[in-house]
């Protein structure tokens, strides 16, 4: 009899294709295919490389296996399999603690990696993943591009518009597609698709039209960001997705969001925010926006979103360098509003979603964990709790 093996898996299901992870590993023990992104049992040595860098926890997959999964099995799948009962298959699943405990304690740090595995709100659509893969990309024709910050600001942000013509692409708010860009990297091989969050809802930058919309910096060196900055109206792309199974908005209208970003995390917000005006315009008090810049000037969508009343969502923006202003950060934002945030924490419809920069993440948690005790919660379970129940969310690059 054999003895079990533990085994590092990806969720096809929320893997947005970064092929973060792939980059990452020093063993080159990621690799994909047109469909997927997955770990050769063989080359794994649970270095935990991969894990931290991945923004949707999706790397974070363990199994007890009598035999490891093989790379081939791996492409098929659509969703991840069950936990096999290596029992009842006929392997001697062994007595030796040493082999509970290691797993034990691998899950744990995994798990103190990734953050814990995020769930779909149960109210949210049930949305559509990998459509359009790298050897079946959807070509669609640049609508409109159209530059959302100063033009004496440093930091050169797009609003994209893209139309599909024909082809469906039935993306939710708070999913993201892959741009493929032109010509091949250092190694020869085609450079591997960006993802971008749509900025757009289900139904469309303009309703009915089969538009939808992505925010877009360009990066000095970014081979991306520069080629899509660049676009032109009638220029054809490339599209992979769409991707992402849980960073989606709850259907309930009772559902008491708030929304923290920076940058161009404002995309998925974008989208939230037009659903919610679209199905739900009188719907008030709901939905929270919490949106960090370096200045006003080079905050995306700053215009429009002055113009959304406040009735309807609260909007409390953070400028670290604004002159002749305070410098502030989401999480100084987050504590002068402790009494809001505090009492959605204690609302059973309350969700929280993160998107933005990785470098926010700590001083935001902070921010949570000390508004929870204020009130009395621990934040650690709090936070467990509303991941369980898919209504804390954070996708950081």
């Amino acid at each position: 009899m054999t003895a079990p093996i533990k085994q590092h898996l990806i969720d096809p299901e929320i893997c947005i294709r970064c092929y973060t992870c792939e980059m990452t590993c020093p063993l080159e023990a990621i690799l994909h295919d047109d469909d997927n992104v997955v770990v050769d049992a063989e080359k794994c040595n649970f270095c935990m490389d991969c894990i931290p860098v991945c923004p949707t926890g999706s790397i974070d997959e363990w199994r007890v296996v009598a035999q490891p999964y093989s790379v081939e099995e791996q492409f098929g799948w659509m969703e991840l399999p069950e936990q096999e009962d290596i029992a009842e298959s006929g392997t001697d699943p062994g007595s030796d603690e040493a082999l509970d405990s290691e797993m034990a304690a691998l899950l744990a740090q995994a798990h103190a990696g990734a953050g814990g595995k995020a769930k779909a709100p149960s109210s949210a659509a049930k949305p559509v993943i990998n459509m359009y893969n790298l050897g079946k990309p959807a070509q669609v024709r640049v609508q409109g591009n159209y530059r959302l910050t100063d033009e004496n600001s440093d930091s050169d942000v797009r609003h994209i518009i893209l139309d599909m013509g024909g082809a469906p692409m039935p993306v939710l708010e708070g999913q993201s597609i892959g741009i493929l860009p032109p010509g091949t990297d250092d190694t020869g091989k085609p450079h591997l698709p960006r993802l971008y969050s749509v900025s757009s809802p289900r139904d469309g930058e303009r309703p009915g039209y089969q538009n939808i919309s992505l925010t877009v910096k360009r990066e000095e060196h970014g081979v991306c960001s520069n080629y899509v900055c660049d676009l032109n109206p009638g220029d054809t792309i490339n599209l992979t997705g769409p991707f992402g199974s849980t960073f989606l908005l709850p259907s309930d209208p009772q559902a008491d969001v708030l929304m923290i970003c920076t940058g161009t995390g404002s995309a998925p917000f974008r989208g939230f925010t037009m659903r919610r005006l679209r199905v739900a315009p009188h719907e008030t008090g709901k939905m929270t926006l919490v949106f960090g810049a370096r200045r006003s000037s080079e905050l995306p969508y700053f215009g429009p979103l002055k113009k959304i009343p406040d009735s309807f969502m609260t909007k409390h923006f953070a400028f670290s360098r604004q002159k002749d202003g305070p410098k502030q950060y989401v999480q100084d934002r987050l504590r002068d509003e402790t009494d809001r945030v505090a009492q959605l924490l204690q609302n059973p419809d309350g969700y929280i979603y993160i998107c933005g920069l990785k470098a926010m993440e700590q001083g935001v948690e902070e921010a949570l964990k000390d508004i929870a005790r204020g009130i009395g919660l621990n934040w650690s379970e709090l936070r467990n709790r509303m991941r369980d129940d898919g209504r804390y969310h954070v996708e950081t690059y």
